[in-house]
């Protein structure tokens, strides 16, 4: 009998291409439904929402059983047994490795089912928002609440069931690491709010006067322009809730909210959003589809908006540049208020409803009742139907704050229609990252305040693109953060820079 010749075993290198061309045709399904998603929350029409959450479901359920195939899997084994790929190669085919693994967990079914109830629920939460009543909105987020549960059952944890759904925004955080987080920030945090509540209140009186809401929407887009966000890689529109969104490092959308009566509202939204856009823009075009293509972890995302958006967009430095730039555009509004009255009253510390107005203390005390809630909805040891008063309840003991409806109440964030649950904490984390590596950024380069003053943040900017954005997914956050700073994450720069920060304009 003659001998049958097998084909050739291809080389690593045929086979990485292999791979490459996969997950970028995979990525290709994913970011198309992401331009859906983005039109979903910025034009499409009210009668679009039914066939819009069919057409975004048939999508991801494409792109998870693309990603889900047995050929998928093959491949990335035999990359795996392989020695001569680089090391930012072998890192790609690890990190797709552990996520086909966990992938493989959640039956296709389950993801266009989890999908169709995303939309169902991100509907029913504007609706619900519209006409002020939590009601709407409780039956879609019961079923969504479910499905996370299922979620968290399918993948598999060694501790407590949320960690499963908390390792989707951070890999490898858990409840363990977040509670023992907030005991060390929560404590001196609220010690430092009874100081300055015993103090005269500093007034910002001024930024609740009438903003013309087209002259605000032009000062925005000068403003993200002077952070360096590039309009030739992305667009802001406007949404219910402001948000981030890419389609590649090319093609990086941002949304902000205008408010007449509050300066506030956009202004930090926009300086918000930039800090994960720039992020995005960042991140390395030709790994475009693979992990190195993508941002480490929502923790560092966050620690991204929140580095611009508090230690550069509310510090005296910036706004030393920014505040006569500011007054061209609204001189009646400003006119008596000096540049010292403006820096202390937006960082005015109060007790508030909303979270995405808060200030940058008693933030974290909203993230903290977001977060043990979410802990309680995915043990079950509360419901759905129970959520406003819980809600209200939390607001009342930890903020003081009597909750008056539920659009200001537990209808005032998006995550929760979209499925979002195991983020918020990260909101928090991020904020401790932010912190750390701002200290980094000052030791580094020690006349950033004063570069700050005379309209510089290129240099922070350039600091980042050095230390955060190049990396992708190549560090986890911890790892990301220690080789950046030099060391793990570390409550006390927050606590430190709050401390100096608030004493000062307190006179504490």
């Amino acid at each position: 009998m003659g001998k049958t010749d097998c084909p050739p075993m291809p080389s690593s290198r045929e086979l990485y291409e292999t791979y490459k061309t996969t997950f970028q045709e995979i990525a290709d399904i994913k970011y198309a439904s992401a331009v859906l998603q983005w039109d979903q929350e910025t034009y499409l029409p009210p009668k679009g929402s039914d066939a819009r959450g069919r057409q975004i479901a048939s999508l991801n359920e494409l792109a998870h059983k693309l990603f889900t195939k047995e050929s998928t899997g093959n491949i990335l084994y035999e990359l795996m047994g392989r020695d001569d790929l680089g090391s930012r190669e072998k890192r790609n085919v690890e990190l797709s490795l552990e996520d086909f693994e966990k992938n493989k967990k959640l039956p296709s079914s389950f993801v266009r089912k989890m999908s169709e109830a995303v939309n169902k629920s991100f509907h029913a939460w504007i609706k619900a928002r519209k006409e002020n009543s939590f009601t709407l909105f409780q039956e879609p987020l019961d079923e969504l609440v479910n499905l996370k549960i299922q979620e968290a059952d399918l993948l598999g944890y060694s501790g407590h069931p949320y960690d499963a759904l908390m390792n989707d925004y951070d890999k490898g955080l858990t409840v363990e690491f977040t509670d023992n987080l907030f005991n060390q920030l929560i404590p001196p945090l609220s010690e430092l709010l009874e100081k300055i509540r015993q103090k005269p209140q500093v007034d910002n009186s001024f930024l609740f006067q009438h903003f013309d809401k087209d002259t605000q929407w032009k000062y925005g887009i000068e403003l993200l322009k002077q952070l360096h966000y590039d309009f030739e890689a992305g667009r802001q529109d406007i949404s219910e809730h402001p948000f981030t969104i890419n389609f590649s490092s090319r093609d990086v959308r941002i949304t902000t909210r205008i408010d007449e009566r509050d300066f506030s509202n956009m202004t930090w939204s926009c300086i918000h959003e930039c800090g994960h856009a720039l992020y995005e823009q960042g991140l390395p075009y030709d790994e475009y589809g693979l992990p190195l293509g993508e941002y480490c972890s929502l923790s560092i995302h966050e620690s991204q908006s929140r580095l611009w958006e508090n230690a550069v967009g509310r510090s005296r430095e910036f706004w030393i540049y920014q505040y006569p730039f500011l007054k061209e555009y609204f001189p009646q509004q400003f006119k008596d208020i000096s540049g010292e009255q403006f820096y202390a009253g937006i960082n005015k510390v109060q007790p508030s409803l909303i979270r995405t107005e808060a200030d940058e203390l008693t933030y974290h005390l909203h993230i903290y009742i977001r977060y043990n809630i979410e802990k309680q909805l995915i043990e079950k040891s509360i419901c759905a139907k129970d959520l406003s008063e819980i809600w209200n309840n939390h607001y009342k003991q930890l903020l003081g704050v009597d909750v008056p409806d539920d659009k200001n109440g537990c209808l005032q964030d998006v995550h929760w229609s979209h499925g979002s649950f195991g983020y918020f904490a990260t909101y928090s984390i991020g904020s401790l990252y932010a912190a750390q590596l701002f200290s980094a950024i000052k030791k580094s380069i020690p006349s950033v305040n004063q570069m700050m003053s005379t309209g510089s943040t290129s240099e922070v900017l350039q600091w980042l693109q050095q230390h955060i954005y190049p990396f992708g997914r190549y560090y986890n956050s911890s790892d990301l953060c220690r080789k950046a700073t030099g060391d793990i994450l570390d409550v006390n720069h927050f606590l430190g820079h709050a401390s100096e920060k608030y004493k000062e304009i307190y006179k504490i």
